[in-house]
């Protein structure tokens, strides 16, 4: 088995869903179960998930076996376990808490990422086009300068409608007032005040 290929897949996978600080270490002298560590890092519960599931994929892809994944559940730590080397891909805070660096960072690999293997980078083609529109500019610049036409004369400027105003917010009805409430009369007066109009 030829460890750098596997070490490329996983580096492939973990790129194609664009992981943060990717890190390759030799481990072949720290422990006889793998010979490379990998670690990177993804924003979310979501991009963890993803990488891991990119790893798997492009190590399969390049007719490796994936042996174990761990930590899918919650996302904050996922481990891939592909035989001879090991992806620990961790949340920022996770990764910084735990530093495995620290661990396994002994010999770092040198690693060819996307952006140093010469693909071409997203301004290169406005450069290309920008090269034409130079050399137009400078022919228009060597060639002789005719006489312009006399300018005509600008219509007068239309005078903007003046701004409408806005409708008057509507009042509000005024809030009814309760009318007051009536006094029960006390009981001994309205007893002779029944009395009196007998007959």
């Amino acid at each position: 088995m030829d460890i750098r290929k596997l070490q490329r897949a996983i580096v492939d996978g973990l790129e194609d869903v664009k992981a943060q600080n990717i890190r390759v270490f030799n481990t072949e002298h720290l422990s006889p179960l793998f010979e490379r560590v990998i670690v990177a890092s993804g924003t979310s519960n979501r991009q963890t998930k993803a990488l891991a599931a990119s790893v798997r994929d492009a190590v399969k892809a390049a007719g490796f076996a994936v042996l174990r994944t761990e930590g899918e559940d919650n996302g904050e730590w996922i481990i891939v376990d592909c035989g001879a080397a090991v992806a620990h891909i961790m949340q920022p805070t996770i990764r910084e808490y735990y530093h495995l660096e620290e661990i396994w960072g002994d010999k770092p690999v040198a690693l060819k990422t996307a952006a140093t293997k010469g693909l071409p980078k997203a301004s290169a083609p406005a450069a290309k086009k920008a090269a034409p529109a130079k050399k137009a500019a400078a022919a228009k610049k060597a060639a002789p300068a005719k006489k312009a036409a006399p300018a005509k004369k600008a219509a007068p400027a239309k005078k903007a409608a003046p701004a409408k105003k806005a409708a008057p917010a509507k009042k509000a009805a005024p809030a009814k007032k309760a009318a007051p409430a009536k006094k029960a009369a006390p009981a001994k007066k309205a007893t002779a005040a029944r009395k009196s109009r007998a007959p």
